[in-house]
This record gives structure tokens, C-alpha cells and sequence, in this order.
């Protein structure tokens, strides 16, 4: 049987016996079940005809429906230089700076927010000179089951490891030569699909396929290029494929190695068809022990191509290798080498018939996390010998999320 302490004035109110005179106040009295109940059919009705309090929090959502978010996070994103040449620039990338002077490499806006529970929604717009553009706009599942997530849009594709990043996440002024030569001076991108999967191993895997358009001479110079030839079936699409993986090999060592492949049509003949193979390694060491939070890293990308054209297959290859040492929270010193083979008669690159190689120094200094500001030079040699020396700023306002490792 339950029992219930109560006052004197309670117990009046419910007929019960007050305390005797012999009882101390304090003594608890026992109730009757009759008295119990009476008690309890009080509270309730009590309760039931009491108004809510004003301040009382919505009842929740019962059902899935969207929940948008209007209050998205955006930033701003200003990459600017000043370029010196001694020779004619032989840049590949559309961000670099292709002259002697000053150069609006891009302003981009970059705009997230989750949807609702299902989905989230990124853009990023750049601002030229002379107009914008959209570099992406993208939807990515949040809630798919097994470990799958799939994004729909324009995007970057994820072959290796520079070209699914912007410019503002480069340890360099300037698009490395193989990027711009092979994939176009925008990186490979595309309007399109992308499915990828977290496997459950010991260590990361994760294995991403994409189905994207393959014209567009910024984009996909190597396929169909400036010739919009169509889509009259799955064929004429231009597929990507994908391995990242990455290794925690102790507190203070770690190693992330990606393989890539891509797979289209090319604009030199009905059939002929483009390849384009790659693999990336990145190798990241942070001593525990560095008050400062001193940081090395080495990042190598390789690329080899093969296209059919009529009567014949052309093939070419290229890379880069840059070694990255973080002093401290300000400074940062680089350095980076390219080769990449020329080939004969290409009618893609036709004054591209020889090897070139260029090495490259930076020193960045970082006033806060929101600006840098970065002095490069670079030797180009091969064909030709050239000059160039860069001084960029970049100043960031906003909301801008972190980005992948």
C-alpha cells in the first residue's frame, strides 16, 4: 500500500482527523485508502484544468516532413595576386594568373545549410571580372542506410586529391600543370550523380563512383571537350571511380592513398574513348611534442593518360610532388616540382610536343585564420625557360565549414 505524508490543513480539507494535542506537529499521519484516493482524484483534476504555461515549448513535430533552414551558412572568399612573368606564362589553370600584373584569381560564395533530415544543400558561386559562375551546386543524403551517401548536382569530381578542391585550400597559388593539361582549367566537374560507400574495415575505405556530363572545355577537355555532342546513351557519359583510403599509423604519423580512374568519349571520332588513371599519397607528420604545432607534409599525385583518335592512341603522363612544413599557427614554407610528357601531333595540346617540368617555393604568412598572405616563385624549363614570381592575398568572411582531410 502506498503511503502519503500530509498536513494538517490537507487533512482538514479532506475530512480527516486533525492531530491530537498528545501528536507532535511534525508526526507523519498515515492515510486511509479512502482519503488516498480522494487525494489523487484532486491532483488529477487539478491538472487536467490547468492552462499550459505561457512560456511552454511547442508540441514536436510528429511527422518528416522538411524542416528548412533559412538561416544557411555563407562565406566569402577573396583569392587576388600580383604575378610577374619573364616569358610568355604558360599556366593551365583558369585561377592562375596568366599575365604580368594584378589578377582577380576569384571572389566565391560559398552557401551550406541542411535541408532537413534527408538531405543537404552547397553551392559555390565565384565572381569574376567579367561574371559568375556556378562552380557547384549540389544535394547530399544524410540518412541513407549502410553507410551510403549520394550527391546530385554539379560538383568536382573526386579523382585524386587537388582537383575536388578549391583554390582556397591549396598550399600553392596556382593549379599544378597535369590538372589543368589533362582534366581542364576549371578541374574535372560535371553535372551529375555520386555514390559512395563507407566500407567496415579496420581502416578508412571509402569507395566513390560518379556518372557526370562529359563536355565542357573547362571541365572535361580530355572527352568531349568544347563539342557538346549529347547523351544518347549511357556511353556518352563520363564516369569516375575511386579509392580513398587512409591510415592512422601512430599519434604522430599518418598516411591517406587514393587510386582514381576515369572513363568517356572523346570528341576525334565516333567509338574513340579517353582514360585517364591515377593514384595519390599524402603523408602527414605531426609531433606531439611541438608546443607550436609544427606540421610536415608530402603529397604526390601521379596521372597517366590514354585517348583514341583516328588511326591511332595517344598516351601521356605527368605529375607533381610538394613537401609542406607548418612552423606554427603563421608560418608556412613549400616547396613543389611538376613533370609532364609532351606528346606529338596531339590535337588537344599541338605545340605541346615536349616534356616541361617547373619547381616552385612559397612562404605563407597567416595573420589569423580568416587571411594570408603568400609570396611564390617558380622555374619553368623543358621547351622553354621561364620566370614567374606571385604575391597572393586571400581574406575569408563568414561561416565556412572545415574541409576533408
Amino acid at each position: 500500500m502506498r503511503r502519503l505524508l500530509a498536513t494538517p490543513l490537507l487533512l482538514v480539507a479532506l475530512g480527516a482527523s486533525p492531530l491530537s494535542a498528545a501528536e507532535p506537529e511534525d508526526a507523519p499521519v498515515e492515510l486511509t485508502p479512502e482519503e488516498l484516493e480522494a487525494l489523487e482524484a484532486g491532483l488529477d483534476a487539478d491538472a487536467a484544468s490547468a492552462p499550459p504555461p505561457a512560456d511552454a515549448p511547442p508540441a514536436p513535430h510528429t511527422h518528416a516532413g522538411p524542416v528548412g533552414n533559412s538561416n544557411p551558412d555563407i562565406s566569402l572568399i577573396l583569392d587576388t595576386a600580383l604575378a610577374v612573368f619573364d616569358g610568355p606564362p604558360r599556366q593551365t589553370g583558369a585561377h592562375d594568373p596568366q599575365a604580368t600584373g594584378f589578377t582577380l584569381q576569384q571572389l566565391e560564395m560559398h552557401i551550406a545549410a541542411n535541408v532537413d533530415p534527408y538531405f543537404r544543400l552547397e553551392a559555390n558561386l565565384v565572381f569574376a571580372e567579367f561574371g559568375v559562375e556556378v562552380e557547384e551546386a549540389y544535394g547530399t543524403t544524410l540518412a541513407l542506410p549502410a553507410d551510403l551517401q549520394l550527391r546530385a548536382g554539379q560538383m568536382l569530381t573526386r579523382f585524386g586529391r587537388i582537383n575536388p578542391t578549391h583554390p582556397h585550400a591549396w598550399s600553392f597559388v596556382d593549379q599544378p600543370l597535369v590538372n589543368g593539361k589533362l582534366f581542364g582549367g576549371e578541374g574535372s566537374r560535371g553535372l551529375g550523380v555520386e555514390l559512395s560507400w563507407l566500407a567496415p574495415l579496420p581502416w578508412f575505405v571509402e569507395l566513390v563512383g560518379s556518372a557526370t556530363h562529359a563536355t565542357g572545355a573547362c571541365c572535361a577537355r580530355s572527352f568531349y571537350g568544347a563539342d557538346d555532342l549529347g547523351v544518347e546513351s549511357p556511353a556518352d557519359l563520363l564516369y569516375t571511380a575511386a579509392v580513398k583510403q587512409f591510415f592512422a599509423l601512430s599519434r604522430e604519423w599518418s598516411v591517406a592513398w587514393g587510386l582514381s580512374g576515369q572513363f568517356g568519349p572523346n570528341a576525334t571520332g565516333n567509338g574513340n574513348r579517353t582514360e585517364i588513371y591515377g593514384t595519390d599519397l599524402f603523408i602527414h607528420f605531426r609531433p606531439t611534442h611541438s608546443p607550436d604545432r609544427a606540421c610536415v607534409s608530402l603529397q604526390i599525385e601521379a596521372l597517366y593518360r590514354t585517348r583514341q583518335t583516328p588511326g591511332d592512341r595517344l598516351e601521356d603522363f605527368g605529375g607533381y610532388g610538394q613537401l609542406v612544413w607548418t612552423i606554427d599557427p603563421t608560418w608556412e614554407l613549400g616547396a613543389r616540382h611538376e613533370y609532364v610528357a609532351g606528346v606529338a601531333d596531339d590535337p588537344l595540346d599541338p605545340e605541346w610536343d615536349a616534356d616541361r617540368q617547373r619547381s616552385t617555393v612559397q612562404a605563407t604568412f597567416y595573420p589569423s585564420h580568416f587571411s594570408r598572405l603568400r609570396l611564390q616563385g617558380s622555374r619553368a624549363f623543358g621547351d622553354a625557360v621561364t620566370w614567374s614570381g606571385m604575391l597572393a592575398l586571400e581574406l575569408l568572411i563568414g561561416a565556412h565549414g572545415a574541409h576533408s582531410f
